[in-house]
């Protein structure tokens, strides 16, 4: 069985998916992301693909495709779909797999679960993406509470974008957490700042004997 990973957020458009690309790209990963809702001709698994170099990594289907740019829980009653995302099967790899989630910790995966209820159904460890703007060190401490009462293992805080040493100085001595990971605020996104980017990433997940 592969070493799972999943990357959740603490909201949405914080950069998961080039995390996600950018972490793809550094530890050579598989890719999954469960469900894609909206935006079906350029999703984030096309993306992905789009970004990466290595010839490792495989990209696996999404297990549900919703037409409409939602929630998933809105986009797939719009269709008339149901389904319960504890039933979903994980793509079997003998590679680490990486798997992106949407939006929030909370944010829904279908009608009645969240995120954060896969993730805790799978037993997955997790990353969390973090991002900083006016409000993110209490949206980051309130996912890494919720995350230690779940006891949800969380591998690494990532901050995407932009550094403020002072919020990051405080999220780290008020909840602990350890280790945090940098992606720096690209101003272009192609594969060749994906690869640099990737090989700054891989030199702090040895630093801190990643998994």
């Amino acid at each position: 069985m592969s070493v799972q990973i999943a990357i959740l957020g603490i909201h949405t458009d914080i950069g998961k998916t080039i995390t996600a690309a950018i972490m793809t790209e550094a530890l050579q990963a598989d890719y999954w992301k469960p469900v894609q809702a909206g935006d079906l001709v350029n999703s984030d698994s096309i993306k992905i693909e789009r970004l990466i170099s290595n010839r490792q990594s495989v990209i696996h289907p999404e297990a549900i495709k919703l037409l409409m740019p939602a929630s998933p829980h809105t986009a797939a009653a719009a269709e008339n779909l149901q389904y319960n995302c504890s039933n979903f099967h994980i793509p079997s790899t003998e590679n680490l797999l990486l798997i992106e989630t949407a939006g929030g910790i909370f944010s829904p995966m279908d009608d009645k679960n969240t995120m954060l209820d896969f993730v805790q159904h799978h037993q997955l460890p997790v990353v969390l993406v973090s991002r900083n703007y006016l409000g993110s060190i209490n949206h980051t401490l309130l996912c890494l509470e919720v995350l230690k009462q779940r006891n949800v293992k969380v591998l690494a805080l990532i901050i995407n974008g932009k550094r403020n040493e002072s919020s990051e100085s405080f999220i780290e001595n008020y909840s602990g957490v350890e280790p945090i990971i940098y992606v720096n605020e690209l101003d272009k996104i192609d594969k060749d700042t994906i690869q640099k980017e990737a090989a700054y990433f891989r030199k702090q997940w040895k630093e801190t004997e990643g998994i």
